[in-house]
C-alpha cells in the first residue's frame, strides 16, 4: 500500500511548532495552570455516602451521622450523599418542632443539601410509615433501592449509622 501526501511537509519528519529553547507564552502558562488546578481538584474529591437507619430523636446515632455528614459536606474536595432508610425516613418530615436548645435533624440535613449534598429517602420506608412525598422538606427526595445501589457504586466510602 502506498500513501500519497499533497505537500512535502506532511511527508517530512515531525517537527515541533517552536524550538526547545523558546518559552511558553503567558496565555499558555495561565491555561496550563488552570488545567492543572482543575485536574488536581478532581483527583482529590472524596465521595461519601451516609446511610442513616434510626429515628431522628431518641437515639443519638442519626444525630451523630448527620453531624459527621454535615461536617464533611463543608470540607473542600468532598461530596456527600445521605440516604434515609427505616425509621430514619421520618428525619425528612417538614416542619419539625423540637424543644428549645435541642437539635433539629431537619435543619442539620438541610445544611448538607445547601453545601451541595444529596438527600434521598427510601420510598418503601416512607410508605410503611405513612409519610407522603408532600410531607418531605424541600431538599429531601423520595428515592428507591436502585438509587441507593447507584449511590453505593458512586461512593468511595459508605458509612452506616
Amino acid at each position: 500500500m502506498k500513501v500519497l501526501f499533497r505537500d512535502r511537509r506532511q511527508d517530512a519528519a515531525l517537527e515541533a511548532d517552536h524550538r526547545a529553547d523558546e518559552g511558553v507564552d503567558g496565555d499558555e502558562q495561565r491555561e496550563l495552570r488552570e488545567v492543572l488546578a482543575q485536574a488536581e481538584a478532581m483527583r482529590h474529591v472524596m465521595k461519601t455516602l451516609f446511610i442513616l437507619n434510626e429515628a431522628p430523636y431518641g437515639s443519638e446515632r442519626t444525630y451523630n451521622g448527620a453531624r459527621l455528614a454535615g461536617s464533611l459536606s463543608k470540607a473542600s474536595g468532598a461530596e456527600v450523599s445521605v440516604f434515609l432508610m427505616g425509621d430514619a425516613a421520618s428525619c425528612a418530615k417538614d416542619h419539625q418542632k423540637v424543644p428549645e436548645g435541642f437539635y433539629n435533624i431537619q435543619l442539620m440535613l438541610s445544611r448538607i443539601a445547601r453545601n451541595g449534598g444529596q438527600l434521598g429517602v427510601c420510598g418503601t420506608c416512607m410508605d410503611a410509615r405513612g409519610i407522603a412525598e408532600t410531607e418531605l422538606f424541600q431538599d429531601a427526595r423520595r428515592s428507591t433501592l436502585d438509587a441507593l445501589t447507584s449511590w453505593t457504586q458512586w461512593a468511595d466510602n459508605v458509612i452506616v449509622f
